[in-house]
């Protein structure tokens, strides 16, 4: 490198810049005091001569052992720990991902959806020809093939969800879809009726890793609550398409062989295969934990750590406080337990309607399973409706914000307001199909009461959901997995009374009753927009995380200001080199 002496030029004094920022560059930890009382350590260059001796302490790292983009790496000084942890540009804090691969990460993440919903419905349009092939007349018996999907729906979450938040996102699902390919095969080749049950259930536990996980990815991915809003409200059009489509497919394709409706459903599956493969990890703290493993393994230095790493992660603590943690903010968390009372209604009622259409459709007006698996579209009419209405109403929020209406600036009013609408018109679609479901009326006066249904089921699910996420952030596949997992069991276990309910009381009566259970929960929305704020203050996990949020803010200020004085440094620095070639 040349000296001062050799300087005569400012095409040398860029030269040595350059010399100087290619192969000198130590990464210079500076430290900044924070208001409570830690260090807030900012990575940053600083430009050094790789002859001179700097000092040795355990704070330095150097720059071949950092991968990606090192002048965005933050750390903070605890006690005698270096907690590294994303800057605002880290490049690889999946916030900051590029627009294609953030696409990528939603598209596969609504295939795995997909393909998860679809197999849940797979058997109702192949129920007749299941019961004929394996001789079953008990038609309780018959609906023990959705049922017990949707309960693995209730067990699978518990541990998906929770683990995803211990080892990261893809993982999980890559085991999920595996499971879930390997037991859609063992159903289509069930040898009898009981082994096909087993099956089903062993195939709705794989299929729930994509439903407790990938909304907890959208939190990952998407820091702006509008974007990570319109994701979600596709989302929920997936899971609830999936189960309307499945019915005229295998409607139609069983009158070769029932065992042709699973094998479909593998071959759908096959296709998001690619996808699944190349899911990149999304969750925050996980790749901050290999950031920091690998940092430890380059430079030697073990006080580096990612902040999961200060907590247990042995397989006391995971049994004791990750696997728990879905059921504990049920019982702790009220703004979970009545979310989950409201999905879990909608979501049974929904299900229920696997047995009743037929009811209504085959048995008052004579159709074919494969035209009444038809009837099921209207009801993906209304949930795609819905999605529109979602964006229009993100929009109007917007606009309401930006003109200071004092309504727009409580946050309970970016979701709630489409669920207090969705409610109501869930109760009116109810009554409907009930009370037109006859031989005088047209068949379809009640198929377009499909049209309202969908479109305020998805309002409620796309409300509520969206709201947890919005609230419980870092922990929102927890609080998911918890929702999933309520919904799943009176799903399972709602359809089991379909037939005893209806022909007791008939389809018009058997609608009310449901109608009337809808009606009582339809408050729980306007509950949360008037007693909101009083909920988040009164639970604890829900202060820990904003003051964590606050001390991310601090941290971010501190560095700031820490980057402001390294750029004030360098920029007398190069004024003194400029002056040096001047006077020479």
């Amino acid at each position: 490198m040349p000296s001062d002496d050799e300087i005569h030029s400012e095409a040398q004094l860029s030269e040595l810049m350059q010399t100087v920022t290619r192969t000198s560059m130590l990464l210079e930890l500076e430290a900044t005091p924070s208001e409570s009382g830690s260090e807030t350590t900012t990575l940053r260059g600083s430009a050094v001569d790789s002859n001179e001796n700097p000092d040795n302490n355990s704070n330095n790292v150097t720059h071949e052992a950092v991968h990606g983009n090192p002048s965005s790496y933050r750390f903070r000084r605890v006690a005698s720990k270096t907690i590294v942890s994303f800057a605002p540009d880290d490049p690889e804090n999946p916030h900051n991902w590029s627009t294609s691969k953030k696409i990528f990460v939603v598209i596969s993440g609504m295939m795995q959806v997909l393909n998860s919903t679809i197999g849940s419905s797979l058997p109702s349009g192949a129920i007749k020809y299941i019961a004929r092939d394996f001789n079953v007349t008990d038609e309780t018996k018959l609906v023990l093939p959705i049922s017990l999907f949707l309960v693995g729906y209730v067990l699978g979450p518990l541990l998906y969800g929770p683990l995803s938040e211990q080892y990261g996102r893809r993982y999980p699902l890559l085991i999920g879809y595996v499971l879930f390919d390997i037991f859609v095969m063992a159903c289509a080749l069930a040898p009898t009726f009981n082994a096909l049950l087993v099956f089903r259930l062993f195939n709705g536990m794989a299929a729930s890793a994509p439903i407790a996980i990938i909304t907890g990815t959208f939190s990952d991915v998407f820091d702006n609550p509008t974007v990570r809003g319109r994701t979600m409200a596709w989302y929920m059009s997936c899971t609830a398409v999936g189960p309307i489509i499945s019915p005229f497919m295998s409607g139609f394709i069983s009158t070769v062989s029932w065992r042709w409706s699973f094998w479909l459903g593998l071959l759908i599956a096959g296709t998001s295969c690619p996808l699944v493969i190349l899911y990149p990890e999304t969750y925050g703290p996980v790749l901050l934990k290999s950031r920091a493993r690998e940092l430890r393994r380059k430079t030697g230095n073990m006080s580096i750590v990612a902040p999961m790493d200060l907590t247990p992660h042995d397989l006391r603590a995971v049994l004791t406080v990750t696997l728990t943690r879905p059921i504990r903010m049920i019982a702790k968390e009220y703004m979970v337990s009545l979310t989950c009372l409201y999905c879990a209604l909608a979501y049974a009622i929904f299900y229920l309607y696997f047995q009743a259409y037929p009811l209504i459709f085959e048995g008052i007006y004579g159709m074919s399973t494969g035209i009444a698996g038809l009837i099921y579209l209207p009801i993906a009419l209304g949930c795609f409706l819905a999605c529109g209405i979602f964006i229009w109403y993100d929009g109007f929020l917007a606009r309401a914000k930006a003109r200071g209406t004092s309504w727009a600036q409580n946050e309970d009013y970016r979701r709630l307001p489409l669920a207090c609408v969705g409610g109501p018109l869930y109760v009116i679609s109810l009554f409907w199909l009930g009370w037109t479901a006859s031989p005088n009326v047209h068949w379809a006066v009640p198929m377009c009461s499909g049209i309202i249904f969908g479109l305020a089921y998805e309002l409620i699910f796309m409300a509520m959901l969206n709201y947890l996420s919005d609230a419980y952030q870092v922990f929102a596949a927890s609080a998911q997995s918890a929702s999933s997992c309520c919904r799943s069991i009176l799903g399972a276990v709602l359809p089991l009374a379909a037939k005893p309910m209806f022909s007791a009381v008939g389809i018009d009566w058997g609608c009310s009753i449901i109608g009337f259970a809808s009606l009582g929960v339809s408050v729980i929305p306007f509950g949360f927009i008037y007693f909101g704020e009083r909920i988040r203050n009164g639970s604890k996990l829900m202060q820990h995380l904003k003051a964590l949020r606050e001390e991310e803010q601090r941290a971010w200020e501190a560095e700031q200001h820490g980057l402001q004085r390294v750029q004030q440094g360098t920029g007398d620095i190069e004024k003194g080199l400029q002056a040096t070639v001047v006077s020479r």
